[in-house]
């Protein structure tokens, strides 16, 4: 029997020998790892608080934070005008809970904890399903960490950059009337912003969704270049859904979407065909 089957029937033999309690007991403690990393980071965003509130979340608010001076200087190079720059906008602030500042103070450190720690939260996952992987597969999933990491990296900074510039300046400037004031609860904007950023960081995951559908034979690119069209009527759904209102910013969200998905269905065809060599391999091996 060749050697690599050997080392792939004692890895196998390996992974039998774990129960469901060794299992768990694993899961545990790869968990209690990822605790403590967004305790500790979350402890450290703690001291830093008054900056990542003042220069973070309320840089948006600003009307000359990046986004919006990257904008006016496009305007004033391509249009020589101030079409797209943003007007100071205001928005008052304001606190109704006796510890509700206090209690914000937490919750935003801890987000910045979970932010913070995202990347070896992800390395604690691979190492969890590292186990049930043979040497070949092991060695393929190298990059699980990095990519993870670098899609969700590329999504947080897409929201914060990108569309909470462009939906806190259409929610701030759009009136129903001009007798009313836009006084916005601080948990309000926090939980917006929250949401925003982390559910378009979650949404630049599709790729690696999509890998390990393909890896365990749920979808194919057969069935995705199918039903290509009915996957852009999703991603502009989604893009309404989670975007104001307007046909810019659900536009400028759909784009880098369905890019997403497009690299998806490459590498879905990538895994395709190392399963194809792989089992033409194992067939001229037994002749």
């Amino acid at each position: 029997m060749p050697l690599d089957q050997d080392n792939h029937l004692e890895e196998k033999h390996e992974e039998k020998e774990m129960s469901f309690l060794d299992h768990v007991d694993d899961l545990r403690k790869h968990l209690v790892k990822s605790a403590l990393a967004i305790l500790v980071l979350s402890i450290i965003a703690f001291f830093y608080i008054d900056n990542i509130f003042d220069d973070i979340i309320l840089g948006p608010l600003h009307h000359d934070f990046f986004t919006y001076r990257k904008l006016c200087e496009w305007s004033h190079s391509y249009y020589h005008n101030d079409q797209l720059c943003v007007k100071d906008f205001q928005i008052t602030l304001q606190n109704t809970e006796m510890a509700g500042q206090f209690m914000m103070s937490f919750k935003l450190a801890f987000l910045a904890g979970i932010i913070l720690s995202m990347p070896y939260i992800l390395y604690q996952v691979w190492k969890f399903i590292q186990p049930a992987l043979n040497q070949k597969e092991t060695k393929g999933s190298k990059g699980f960490v990095f990519y993870t990491g670098f899609l969700f990296g590329l999504g947080i900074l897409f929201g914060y950059f990108v569309l909470c510039p462009i939906s806190i300046n259409f929610f701030a400037t759009y009136t129903l009337s001009p007798l009313v004031k836009n006084e916005i609860n601080i948990q309000s904007i926090v939980s917006f912003m929250s949401l925003l950023v982390l559910g378009t960081g979650l949404i630049f995951e599709l790729p690696v969704l999509m890998y390990f559908l393909a890896r365990i034979g749920i979808i194919s690119s057969t069935f995705l270049k199918k039903y290509r069209k009915y996957a852009f009527v999703i991603i502009l759904i989604v893009a309404a859904i989670v975007t104001p209102p307007d046909i810019v910013s659900q536009v400028i969200l759909t784009i880098p979407l369905y890019m997403l998905f497009e690299i998806g269905v490459f590498i879905t065809k990538r895994v395709e065909n190392n399963k194809k060599k792989a089992e033409d391999d194992y067939q001229a091996s037994l002749k």
